[in-house]
């Protein structure tokens, strides 16, 4: 009787739905870009990935707004429905953040808040199609901000090859430098006490 009871009560509760898709808008986009989990899954699930792990409670205030770089305002779909909206500013200085407003579409009572951003997050709007320039990233999926770790410089294994013969050459000729100085030290001392000791 119990069992039957629990088995009524789990059946007439409803799955939680998947999202259905996304809804993305901001700077260089003429209109939405609309991504739907049936035709383009692997970018639906990227793009809710750089949100759905945000806590309950974000800073409460963010960086300036000269800091933040292009908005793009992703929209969460649970079928045609608007269920969740987040601000995402992929080249913020300092690395990606994110805006929860506290209110949303689907009436949800949630807090506003700041949060640190995916180091992926620019690359993984550009893949689903928003206009950004490619990104070298630190780590795939990392969490936090902060700039790339590498500049473009570094990549060049040229120029780190010849600045090091540079490096080499200098240090050769400091030590050339410092053995011819020792030397004549010496040779000059060697020839005051010779001279006092006759």
């Amino acid at each position: 009787m119990l069992v039957a009871a629990l088995s009524g009560s789990i059946a007439q509760a409803a799955p939680k739905p998947a999202p259905a898709g996304v809804e993305i808008t901001g700077e260089g986009l003429a209109e939405a870009l609309r991504l739907r989990a049936e035709n383009d899954p692997e970018h639906v699930t990227a793009i809710i990935d750089q949100v759905n792990w945000f806590g309950a409670t974000g800073a409460p205030s963010g960086p300036k707004a000269a800091d933040l770089g292009p908005k793009y305002t992703v929209v969460v779909l649970a079928g045609d429905e608007p269920r969740q909206t987040f601000d995402l500013y992929p080249l913020a200085k300092g690395g990606p953040r994110a805006f929860r407003p506290a209110k949303q579409p689907d009436e949800r009572k949630t807090r506003a808040g700041w949060f640190l951003g995916r180091l992926n997050m620019s690359e993984t709007l550009r893949t689903a199609g928003v206009p950004l320039p490619r990104q070298v990233e630190t780590v795939s999926g990392g969490v936090g901000g902060g700039e790339r770790m590498l500049p473009d410089e570094a990549l060049d294994p040229g120029r780190d090859l010849d600045k090091a013969v540079d490096e080499l050459q200098r240090l050769l000729l400091l030590n050339a430098g410092v053995v011819v100085a020792i030397t004549l030290g010496l040779a000059g001392i060697a020839l005051l006490i010779r001279r006092r000791t006759r």
